[in-house]
């Protein structure tokens, strides 16, 4: 068989293209590439829909909904070209960072060539450290959160104190905590408005529980958001089209930190570059940071505290309550 002549199984697929199989599925729902059905009725991927897909995957890197790429893939370039707009916009918000982090690495080095200790404090390329002490559940131990990223999804079993820890984290980094009583905003802002409008051209079902989470995420005082189970109320296409918008955020996008136990929200196979995951254990160990790569330390125990929405919406309204 000849390189054209190559077919790709689904797996093979998404693993070619580096996305993920539920990534696949979704394009493939929405109708922006058709498989090829074997006699058994097995998908499998040609030379012409692989070719689809890596127009796909470009199209998606750059932030665009999957209506937009729809648009862009049937010949409307306007779409592209304010998605362009959108992506140069973050790239430079991106490299205004790294220029800072350049300059704070130059001057620790211009402090060791003449023999003065550098300040190391901030080691996170401008992300500040947070420490703090640990609230009941846990015995008042120190706990260090190392880098504020874009995005850090927060995860744990039931009545393993993540929530707690939430509201602690928003204390400490003097953000906002948007519990399970959000209520959506009776007018939206311009910014929460046009993350709706992404949202919903992503396949997102619009709803008050939609509103109200977007509205806590997208803030224009700029205070760092912290989120109680994001998925609450949320239907499983909007968990997907949300999932796909946090994976969008980047460096000099207000931080956030996402609770959450749905894999739709949280799709392991697809955690963006620069986020990161906290695992707060149930036996009420210190959390730790957890890499979203298969056999590293809490992976697994990651893994299984995530569920299908299907599945979420059995628990809905669980509540362990702590004597």
């Amino acid at each position: 068989m000849t390189r054209s002549d190559q077919v790709f199984s689904p797996s093979e697929a998404a693993r070619a293209l580096g996305i993920s199989a539920k990534a696949l599925r979704l394009y493939e729902q929405r109708g922006l590439v058709t498989p090829i059905r074997g006699a058994n009725g097995w998908r499998h991927y040609g030379r012409e829909q692989m070719a689809r897909l890596r127009e796909i995957v470009a199209l998606r890197t750059l932030g665009l909904s999957l209506a937009q790429i729809a648009a862009v893939l049937s010949g409307r370039s306007h779409d592209l070209d304010k998605a362009l707009a959108e992506h140069q916009t973050r790239l430079e918000g991106s490299l205004t960072g790294l220029l800072d982090a350049i300059e704070r690495v130059r001057v620790w080095r211009n402090d060791l060539s003449e023999g003065r200790a550098p300040d190391l404090t901030d080691l996170a390329a401008g992300q500040p450290a947070v420490s703090l002490t640990l609230p009941w559940p846990w015995n008042g131990e120190t706990f260090a959160l190392k880098r504020l990223a874009p995005v850090t999804y927060l995860v744990g079993p039931l009545g393993s104190g993540k929530t707690r820890l939430a509201m602690a984290l928003a204390e400490a980094l003097g953000g906002a905590f948007a519990g399970l009583d959000r209520v959506a905003p009776e007018a939206m802002s311009a910014g929460v408005a046009h993350e709706l409008q992404w949202l919903l051209e992503d396949g997102a079902t619009d709803s008050p529980a939609l509103r109200a989470v977007l509205a806590s995420m997208v803030r224009d005082d700029e205070r760092v958001g912290t989120i109680d189970l994001v998925e609450e109320g949320l239907d499983e296409a909007t968990q997907l089209a949300l999932g796909g918008w946090l994976q969008r955020r980047s460096e000099g996008d207000m931080p956030l930190v996402v609770m959450t136990r749905s894999n739709a929200v949280l799709d392991l196979e697809a955690v963006s570059a620069g986020h990161a995951i906290l695992f707060c254990p149930p036996n009420h160990s210190v959390p730790f940071e957890v890499l979203a790569v298969a056999g590293s330390p809490g992976y697994e125990s990651v893994s299984n505290c995530l569920g299908t929405p299907e599945a979420r919406a059995r628990t809905a309204g669980m509540v362990v309550r702590m004597s």
